[in-house]
């Protein structure tokens, strides 16, 4: 199974410490974040990482290189000056993620902090996702800017209401009442949810909810570290529990 690491946004929540160097490449802990993934996925079994590039990406391959000092081979995906968004720039990579067009392969948002067991999803789908299923979303507890969470979870699968559904249905008021969860920015997915996608600019949750209306996406709620790292307040409380 391949991975990717989503580095190509602007931070510009982060700003002003991403003027003039790219979010991914922002210290934590005494190196930079990606670097904390890279190694995380290469002790979980990974060896083939996607890294797609925008703003300011020239500086990413600068400072990684090919991947061999980390334990991994390192694709860049160059997405130009103007970013492709989350599904945007999954699809771009999307041959190289599944060469063969039916791999899974799992995506990381570069701007979070988690100890996630990687190998777990690895070994559990590397011969391919369950049923029909074209997604497996790993979701956290809502932090305190998101109280309101992204997704609802039941019986490991995401729940979206049929588009047109009354409201003032049973199923409709019992989907309402369901928890709502927090989309950790890291999933396994099937290359077939971007099916019928053109290259350009375009966000992953619609196609993710679109799939979960017609229950073809997974789920599990993960209760550890997981931050994240939207702020440079955000950024600064981390590195100062690191240190302590």
């Amino acid at each position: 199974m391949r991975a990717m690491i989503l580095a190509a946004g602007r931070g510009e929540r982060m700003r002003p410490l991403t003027l003039t160097q790219p979010k991914p490449l922002l210290r934590v802990g005494g190196e930079a974040l990606i670097e904390h993934h890279l190694r995380a996925l290469a002790a979980a079994g990974f060896r083939e990482v996607c890294v797609n590039l925008s703003w300011l990406g020239a500086q990413i391959p600068a400072a990684l290189g090919d991947g061999a000092r980390y334990g991994v081979d390192i694709h860049y995906s160059d997405e130009g000056p103007d970013p492709l968004e989350t599904g945007g720039g999954i699809f771009r990579a999307l041959s190289w993620l599944c060469p063969m067009g039916v791999e899974p392969f799992l995506v990381l948002n570069g701007d979070v902090w988690m100890n996630f067991p990687y190998a777990r999803l690895r070994d559990r789908f590397a011969a391919g996702l369950p049923g029909k299923d074209q997604a497996h979303l790993v979701l956290v507890p809502n932090p305190p800017h998101n109280p309101r969470g992204d997704f609802a979870l039941l019986d490991d699968r995401m729940v979206e209401p049929v588009p047109g559904m009354d409201a003032d249905t049973a199923v409709a008021q019992r989907l309402a009442a369901l928890p709502r969860h927090t989309f950790s920015g890291l999933g396994v997915y099937h290359p077939s949810l971007f099916n019928g996608c053109s290259d350009g600019v375009f966000k992953l949750a619609p196609l993710l909810r679109a799939a979960a209306v017609q229950a073809r996406v997974g789920a599990e709620l993960f209760d550890g570290d997981w931050l994240d790292i939207g702020t440079p307040e955000r950024l600064a409380a981390l590195n100062a529990r690191l240190a302590g």
